[in-house]
């Protein structure tokens, strides 16, 4: 008990360790977003092909999947603020490398680098801010935590979109450098770590258990990035990397299972509201990251909107979420069971996509956005903190540090899987929509007819010859056919993505059960 109330802390230290933890987070998460809209500029710099400079985003991506699992493990054998310290150096030393990078083969290197000192940020980062508030103010230290995760996403593209408009792409990466250093000096003054056991000899290493869980863990996130890219199963390398995932998850959780001394303790999944957290993580990180993606997609695509303006469109929902973290915090120290709030979360959710369903035209407004936008955010609030705190609240001591290792990586694979299917479902579902509207296009009817030859007359009237004019006009009819076809396969994805978290209102409200006692992490070996 005296080392569980020695990593309290109070006052300025508090609040000092706070904004540096909350920074980090922040950092880790807006890296993973503002990339994607400086991509035709590196294109442009490197010399690069597209599918080259994707990989910009996968392999940091990949990288953040891999070691997550693995930061438990990382802290006890290094001691939580040398190996914190250490992935903010890494993080902040290969951000500067990618700025400085030559060649695309340089930048995926150093991203990647990047993306396994980034990856121990965001959930060290949760454990370092949940211990440093006394035991009756931790659903607010939850709160403060979960609000840099929530604001990430949504402050890359703007972020991205400004920096390149005004400066350009290597400065994307700059900006982390003083950050960066600022939070390394001070987490080594003032972050402490919990008493470990002795560390292990290296001749006690899960070496065989790291290297399954990078196969099959990274293989996966290639397989989500890159299926649709790649025509999924008609890739021979997708079936491949399949099998290896399979494969690997296999050999992994056998060897966790009959190792002395597992990397990750997986039977902490035995509690069942960890499991039920964990499932919900995924959840949430589908709904939050398809919705992110999803809605600048849309309005760049189809209302002709630059990424900055994409971005903005965002923060009201943003600010909306910071305005609710603080109340939620409270509702949930007052004793308000997590299974009521995420169960109204999720039907909130369900709400705001059938919102949007019902805005979506090819004429809509940045203003008809507004009001589903709030309602997300509000949903997003009801969500965000009762899950993170739901899965380690009946969890003690070092069980901790692996539940919120699992917790995050599952919420990101949920954002890779949600963004995955998005992707897939859009092209297929744009095909089968524009077979279905060019079967109810008769272009003989006099409607139609009288349509075009309308057209064709406007665009002669201003000097175009007749013929070109006709077949002018039979394209913008062919053009807005696709845009239709568009628009509808946007409004299926909502729908789905709503009718997705309604399913999960009965089963929280059936399958979690409340806690009995007071969530306690000052424990947690992480």
């Amino acid at each position: 008990m005296e080392q569980q109330q020695s990593l309290v802390e109070y006052g300025s230290r508090r609040v000092i360790i706070t904004i540096t933890a909350v920074f980090c987070a922040l950092l880790e998460i807006i890296d993973t977003t503002i990339v994607n809209v400086a991509l035709n500029d590196m294109r442009g710099s490197l010399g690069a092909t597209l599918s080259e400079v994707s990989w910009v985003i996968t392999a940091y991506s990949i990288a953040n999947v891999i070691i997550v699992p693995m930061t438990s493990w990382l802290s006890q054998q290094f001691g939580r603020r040398n190996y914190f310290a250490a992935s903010i150096i890494i993080f902040t030393a290969s951000s500067f490398l990618c700025g400085n990078a030559s060649g695309i083969g340089e930048l995926v290197i150093f991203r990647f680098i990047q993306g396994l000192g980034g990856g121990a940020l965001l959930v060290t980062s949760q454990t370092i801010i949940t211990e440093s508030y006394p035991p009756e103010k931790r659903a607010m230290a939850q709160a403060i935590y979960v609000l840099g995760v929530i604001i990430g996403p949504t402050l890359g593209p703007p972020l991205g979109g400004y920096i390149v408009d005004h400066y350009a792409w290597p400065y994307i990466f700059y900006i982390n450098i003083p950050v960066g250093i600022i939070a390394a000096l001070l987490t080594l003054q003032y972050v402490r770590s919990p008493k470990y056991g002795e560390k292990r000899p290296a001749s006690q290493v899960d070496w065989l258990g790291i290297f399954l869980l990078t196969a099959a863990v990274g293989s996966l996130q290639y397989i989500l990035e890159k299926g649709q890219e790649d025509d999924w199963f008609n890739s021979k390398l997708i079936i491949v990397l399949t099998v290896i995932t399979c494969f690997g998850f296999y050999g992994f959780i056998w060897r966790q299972l009959v190792y002395k001394y597992p990397i990750v303790e997986l039977r902490v999944l035995r509690n069942s509201n960890l499991r039920m957290g964990v499932i919900l993580s995924f959840v949430q990180g589908f709904g939050l990251f398809g919705s992110t993606f999803i809605i600048p997609l849309y309005t760049q695509s189809i209302l002709g909107w630059d990424a900055t303006q994409s971005g903005l469109l965002m923060i009201p929902s943003t600010l909306t979420v910071a305005f609710m973290m603080p109340i939620i915090g409270q509702l949930i120290q007052r004793g308000v069971p997590q299974k009521i709030l995420i169960s109204l979360g999720m039907a909130i959710f369900f709400i705001y996509s059938l919102m949007t369903y019902k805005v979506m035209t090819p004429h809509t407004a940045g203003e008809d956005f507004f009001w589903p936008l709030m309602v997300r955010g509000v949903g997003l609030g009801l969500l965000s903190v009762p899950i993170s705190t739901l899965a380690l609240s009946t969890l003690k001591g070092p069980e901790i540090g692996q539940g919120a290792a699992f917790s995050g990586m599952m919420r990101q694979l949920g954002g890779s899987f949600g963004v995955a299917l998005i992707s897939t479902y859009l092209t297929r579902d744009i095909v089968h929509h524009r077979g279905n509207l060019v079967d109810h296009l008769n272009i003989y009817d006099p409607a139609v007819q009288s349509r075009v030859q309308a057209m064709a007359a406007g665009m002669q009237a201003k000097g175009m010859p007749p013929n070109i004019a006709l077949g002018t006009a039979y394209k913008m009819i062919d053009g807005s056919v696709s845009v239709q076809a568009t628009v509808l396969s946007y409004m299926d994805i909502f729908l789905y993505i709503g009718f997705m978290f309604l399913v999960f209102v009965p089963i929280v409200l059936i399958f979690i059960k409340n806690s009995k006692t007071k969530m306690s992490m000052a424990d947690a070996a992480h």
